[in-house]
């Protein structure tokens, strides 16, 4: 086998694993009713203190193209990994699911120099502090950000789906049937609010 041959065998999509994000952000009026109902129904996890480094890369502007598709972060918390993700919107530039691909990494600042050696430039930090529950098919984060304020994740972990809307909606409707009051969903992430708090938007659900 060629070179050549080895490397169209190395870039083969259908030979790389997909990781498939399917995720809700919200503000709640009430957030203390969840914070009540995972208490006492859902497996606490851990809290963690987790600052996310973006960044942009050379050969292409991941921000400006509106609704951001694609974000490069470094996350540490404890651990440190490096991910890529690519954001799949509905017509209106709602959010269904994101490709994503993450792995851990050793050294942080190695890999600082790296980024900084091909030219990928520092975007902006999200610092936060998060505290995580598991319940039935999903991961659930109460996240307070710096410069922001809180909100709460719901991320699905249960069986892969071809159908990320009717996810999106059951996460929604979970969130209403505990009775959180108000509830504002972001369709952008913290990266964008913080980098154009000007286009902040949040959809009342």
């Amino acid at each position: 086998m060629s070179s050549v041959d080895n490397l169209r065998l190395w870039y083969n999509p259908a030979l790389v694993k997909n990781d498939i994000e399917i995720e809700v952000k919200v503000r709640a009026e009430n957030p203390a009713r969840l914070i009540q109902f995972l208490e006492t129904k859902a497996k606490f996890i851990h809290e963690l203190h987790q600052v996310d480094e973006y960044f942009n890369a050379p050969h292409r502007d991941f921000t400006t193209t509106r609704p951001v598709k694609e974000w490069l972060r470094l996350r540490s918390s404890g651990q440190v990994a490096v991910t890529y993700k690519l954001w799949h919107y509905d017509d209106a530039g709602n959010a269904l699911y994101a490709d994503e691909y993450e792995t851990a990494i050793g050294d942080i600042a190695t890999m600082h120099k790296i980024f900084h050696a091909l030219n990928f430039a520092p975007l902006v930090t999200v610092e936060k502090t998060r505290r995580t529950w598991n319940y039935q098919d999903y991961e659930i984060a109460l996240d307070r950000v710096k410069n922001l304020g809180d909100f709460i994740e719901i991320e699905y972990k249960g069986k892969p789906t071809t159908d990320p809307k009717t996810i999106n909606d059951d996460m929604l409707t979970f969130l209403k049937d505990i009775d959180c009051g108000q509830i504002e969903r972001s369709h952008q992430g913290y990266a964008m609010m913080l980098l154009h708090p000007d286009e902040m938007k949040l959809e009342r659900v």
